[in-house]
């Protein structure tokens, strides 16, 4: 259930994509570009606001105090005062407007993913992992929180604080603002470092987060459980759980703790840099050097301190944006890839298919380096006939079936519903069209009626018991202690494996399509609840276009016809009668379950 340990990780070379991918982030925003306008305009009255308080200080220290000028300091005080009333305000505002517009951007992003992942083919999910898609919606996107929600702002907000102070620094005194200048270049050079190391550590973070997920999504459901559980292996997945997280630790730590001397460095000396400017005022009026008043080095300090913590905010900024990047980029990833299945730009629609079905010239591989799975397949099911498929495991029976509703694309060949190409169909037509029933029955962890309801949203209750009784399953749930409002619990363990058919028979008798797929809808039960499954399925499947994938042949002696696989290709065709006449390979497969028959 794990998979080997990966391979050493290597950090990959700079990416040349970066300036694209950040385009790409800010084209995010563009549809919030209005609010973010509003955010802009009181960033920067907000800025303007609190670089204004230095110098009522400097007027406070010059002016007023010395020459008693008590209107004048009440009106400075009063300036003050209404400065930090101003800029508390215009903060809570601009959080808002921002945050909103950053879970805004947030719902695009996974309403994006999930829409992309809901349009793969069935390829990609036979091939990518449960907790791997998890993952990518979950933590990928939930670890963009903070940097969708408040970089922007906080970047805007940061630019803009450092803009007006430098320039007010230069207004109060150009020689001291030269001096604590002189190191920026540099703590921008050390941050860049920094940002870059953090987002080669943050993908291989959430690479190993990914691969948590997954473990945590197989062996923890269900099934999981019962695997482990029944092969004695709890105490060995609790240790390859504890081995995984053992290695995020180190990926956390090394993860925060990245650049993080060399940042601690940068806000020692913008701390620092205070006293580095009474010292050289100091200094320069020992020296006979131009004389500074006290108002202005006090305005001076004041603003200073005041650019320590934009520029360290707007440093950190940096580093959270270049580790963003890494995350970023997995979403992109899964928003970037290939749809194989797609509807035409103008799709036909069918109002009510009549089930005419045929199959001509099908071959189909999964990809290029492979053999066909299916190879030159020529069927024809009338409407409301029947059509059983038989053959050995592995011979393609499945996969044929899936070419109907558009779960794969033929390679070569067409498959067509009442003379039209399935592939030049709507969505909703074949949606509306075909009905499945499979061995492997598919339960949400809700109630019965939920359940069924999936397949007709506005249905009545009366449409939900009526359906039951033709599935032979409303009489069950009825004695039920909560009736139709029984939460089937996790993938609908709580029934049975005939009663679990039965509900998803009910579902399919809801949906009431033209043509309906049964892909060994009962191999996996007991002689007596296959029995009580096939009555349903008799019930199902009447006055429909039914192809059936039988695994006991038993249930498909009936069928207007009987064609077997073999290696993807067609072996044989006819009636029951006609195949065991000709005492071929669909007679030994009959022989063959006679033999298992007193064994079930």
């Amino acid at each position: 259930m794990h998979p080997p340990d990966a391979p050493e990780w290597v950090p990959p070379p700079p990416d040349p994509e970066q300036p694209r991918q950040l385009r790409r982030i800010l084209g995010l925003f563009r549809p919030y570009r209005g609010r973010l306008a509003i955010v802009g305009l009181l960033v920067g009255a907000s800025s303007l606001v609190s670089v204004a308080t230095p110098f009522l200080l400097k007027e406070t220290l010059d002016t007023a105090i010395p020459e008693g000028r008590t209107g004048l300091l009440s009106l400075l005080a009063l300036g003050m005062i209404l400065s930090a009333v101003l800029t508390s305000v215009f903060g809570v505002v601009q959080t808002l407007i921002s945050t909103t517009v950053g879970q805004r951007v947030m719902h695009d992003l996974r309403t994006a993913v999930y829409g992309r992942l809901q349009r793969m083919s069935l390829a990609f999910f036979t091939r990518t992992r449960t907790g791997e898609v998890q993952s990518r919606i979950a933590n990928d996107i939930g670890g963009m929180q903070a940097t969708v929600t408040s970089t922007a702002t906080s970047l805007v907000s940061n630019l803009t604080s450092v803009v007006a102070t430098v320039v007010a620094m230069l207004v109060l005194d150009w020689r001291l603002t030269i001096v604590s200048l002189l190191l920026l270049p540099v703590f921008v050079w050390i941050s860049r470092r920094v940002g870059r190391e953090r987002k080669r550590i943050a993908t291989q973070r959430q690479k190993q987060m990914a691969t948590m997920a997954a473990t945590v999504t197989e062996s923890l459901s269900v099934s999981g459980i019962l695997l482990g559980r029944t092969m004695g292996r709890s105490d060995s997945l609790t240790q390859s759980f504890a081995d995984e997280s053992e290695r995020l630790i180190d990926l956390e730590v090394r993860s925060n703790m990245a650049g993080r001397w060399r940042m601690s460095v940068i806000g020692i000396v913008m701390a620092a840099m205070p006293a580095v400017i009474y010292w050289a005022a100091g200094m320069a009026l020992q020296l006979g050097g131009p004389t500074i008043s006290l108002g202005t080095l006090v305005a001076f300090v004041s603003l200073q301190q005041g650019l320590f913590r934009p520029t360290v905010s707007l440093l950190s900024t940096g580093v959270q944006i270049q580790t963003s990047l890494a995350l970023f980029q997995r979403i992109f990833e899964y928003l970037d890839l290939p749809v194989d299945i797609t509807e035409p730009e103008q799709p036909v629609r069918l109002d009510q298919a009549r089930g005419d079905i045929r199959f001509e010239g099908v071959t189909f591989h999964y990809d290029d380096t492979s053999g066909p799975i299916l190879d030159a397949i020529d069927l024809h099911i009338p409407a409301g006939g029947s059509l059983a498929i038989v053959g050995p495991t592995g011979s393609g029976k499945s996969t044929l079936s899936y070419l109907l509703p558009r779960l794969y694309d033929v390679t070569d060949g067409r498959v067509t519903l009442d003379g039209v190409d399935v592939r030049d169909l709507d969505f909703d037509t074949l949606a509306r069209s075909i009905g499945v029933v499979s061995q492997e029955t598919y339960l949400f962890h809700a109630s019965v009626a939920d359940n069924l309801r999936f397949a007709k949203p506005d249905a009545t209750d009366e449409e939900l018991y009526e359906a039951a009784r033709a599935a032979q399953i409303h009489d069950h749930i009825a004695a039920l202690p909560d009736g139709y409002d029984t939460v089937v619990g996790e993938r609908g363990h709580r029934f049975s494996g005939g009663e679990k058919q039965r509900l998803a028979i009910a579902r399919t008798i809801l949906r009431d399509p033209p043509v309906l797929i049964l892909d060994e809808a009962t191999s996996a039960l007991d002689t007596r609840t296959e029995r009580a499954v096939q009555q349903a399925i008799d019930t199902l499947s009447a006055n429909r276009t039914t192809l059936t994938i039988a695994h006991r042949l038993s249930t498909v002696r009936g069928a207007d016809q009987i064609v077997v696989l073999d290696s993807g290709r067609l072996a044989e065709r006819g009636t029951h009668e006609v195949l065991m006449e000709r005492n071929g390979r669909y007679a030994a497969l009959v022989r063959r379950d006679a033999q298992l028959e007193p064994a079930k």
